[in-house]
């Protein structure tokens, strides 16, 4: 309309072939984009392309205002013009300023959390040769997921939660198993200096029944303590025991580590805008038992959840859901751990991401330690995206058998149990025949006290285990 015909046309289809460009890339090579947004020098690059083609817009939306606009104007009409002017250049800018600020935030975040190999100091972390594809030698990645509860009040760092994460690497199906953190004589690889310590396990031979400071919790802070460096060099030396003692009772090769501090699970929580869960009995909030068997010694709690199904709970509620155990016991609170992952996983949904991605990122940073190195970013995404669409479950260790106290757990039981559920599976043979590691059938239960629903070492679905199934006040007692 301005008379720059040819000018025009060339802007028009530059801007039409890098959209259709971008989306055939983005639906064809996801693997190169997901590369992109994990590489902290591409997304420098990527943030100078946005600023780019925002000034490039900008200016030729002045320009052709420019050209537009008649000479003998009145002052109304020039300022009604330059208004318009205005509110187009803001409805370009205004988007792609926080495209780029998104894009700087996501730098920010991979550089804090997400350190380079040559970065970083780990005694435990796998060597990968290619990064390309890093699990082409890897059925099963095993990530042992920590809650450090390192908050006011606390002396040191203690892992109240220790699971382990067994990802198959195909098709993303994800076994979850959790560790009592009153677990004592926690074993070690015999080829491990910890082991020439501790032969027969994390205890004093010489103490009493319970020995709290031998506790799978009190590993990560009393160990590094007594045995500085042990391991060798470690940003993180309490991680690295406890991926060495946790393999070797679970009979896994843990490749990495994920911490998250507890005190900051909150944050990531309420960025994500809170998430749903089927409380099924009363989940207490606070509360302590007392040193002794009397009551009157116990801190009570300051109220309690109570039951519903798909109730949202935001951070501080969300967090004792997962954490809370005033009267009951640490299996229910290990089943409510796990199905607080899955109501994370099923609630950081696209739109979520995108609108509240710079919470969720200085949330993570500030909660979030790993030995993921940089390096195999992009193949952990794509690995997540995979498990976001595929089975959790749970493997069942058999408390009743193989730990009753927790006092002397039968590790080489809870081993044979891991291998089971973890194995290959194998494809029937027929509509009639079942695979040999079946999930369960008919109704679960999350009874705070209840018996496995499975066999010991089958996987049990925790679509099932964590569906509103509520328990009566009489069945609760």
């Amino acid at each position: 309309m301005g008379g720059r015909a040819k000018l025009g046309a060339f802007i028009m289809t530059l801007t039409g072939a890098v959209v259709v460009l971008l989306a055939v890339v983005g639906l064809t090579r996801r693997d190169e984009v997901l590369g992109l947004l994990v590489d902290p020098s591409q997304l420098l690059i990527i943030t100078g392309a946005i600023v780019v083609v925002t000034l490039a817009w900008i200016t030729t939306i002045i320009a052709s205002h420019r050209l537009l606009r008649p000479a003998a104007a009145s002052n109304g009409g020039r300022a009604l013009g330059s208004a318009f002017v205005g509110l187009l250049c803001f409805a370009i800018a205004a988007p792609m300023a926080l495209a780029a600020q998104n894009v700087l935030v996501q730098r920010d975040l991979v550089g804090s959390v997400f350190q380079a190999e040559g970065e970083s100091k780990s005694a435990t972390r796998p060597k990968v040769e290619n990064k390309k594809d890093p699990w082409a030698h890897t059925p099963r990645l095993n990530i042992l997921l920590l809650g450090a509860d390192d908050g006011a009040g606390r002396e040191g760092t203690r892992t109240d939660t220790v699971m382990v994460a067994s990802i198959d690497t195909k098709t993303g199906d994800t076994a979850l198993i959790s560790l009592s953190r009153n677990w004592m004589r926690m074993p070690f690889p015999e080829d491990s200096p910890l082991h020439k310590k501790y032969p027969d396990g994390y205890w004093d031979p010489n103490g009493p029944a319970e020995q709290p400071e031998y506790y799978l919790d009190a590993m990560y802070r009393n160990i590094p303590a007594e045995h500085k460096s042990i391991l060798g060099e470690s940003d993180n030396e309490g991680a690295d025991v406890l991926k060495v003692s946790v393999g070797a009772a679970l009979g896994l090769d843990i490749d990495y580590y994920m911490q998250v501090n507890l005190e900051g699970f909150e944050s990531i929580i309420n960025a994500l805008g809170g998430i749903k869960v089927n409380i099924n009995y009363k989940v207490p909030v606070g509360g302590d038992t007392g040193r002794t068997s009397s009551p009157d010694d116990d801190t009570l709690p300051r109220y309690y959840l109570t039951p519903g199904a798909n109730k949202k709970l935001l951070g501080k509620e969300a967090l004792w859901f997962a954490r809370g155990r005033y009267g009951l016991t640490d299996i229910s609170r290990q089943e409510r751990q796990r199905c607080t992952i899955k109501a994370i996983v099923d609630s950081a949904q696209p739109a979520t991401l995108v609108t509240k991605y710079q919470q969720i990122a200085s949330a993570s940073k500030k909660l979030l330690r790993t030995d993921i190195p940089q390096e195999i970013l992009s193949a952990f995404v794509e690995l997540g995206l995979k498990v976001k669409g595929a089975k959790v479950t749970n493997v069942d260790l058999d408390k009743s058998k193989n730990f009753p106290n927790g006092r002397n757990p039968d590790y080489e039981a809870i081993a044979e149990l891991v291998a089971k559920a973890t194995k290959p599976k194998v494809k029937p043979v027929s509509s009639t025949t079942k695979p040999p590691s079946t999930t369960t059938t008919g109704k679960a239960t999350t009874k705070p006290t209840s018996k496995p629903t499975t066999k010991p070492g089958n996987e049990q679905d925790l679509a099932d285990v964590c569906a509103y199934h509520p328990i009566s006040e009489d069945e609760d007692e």
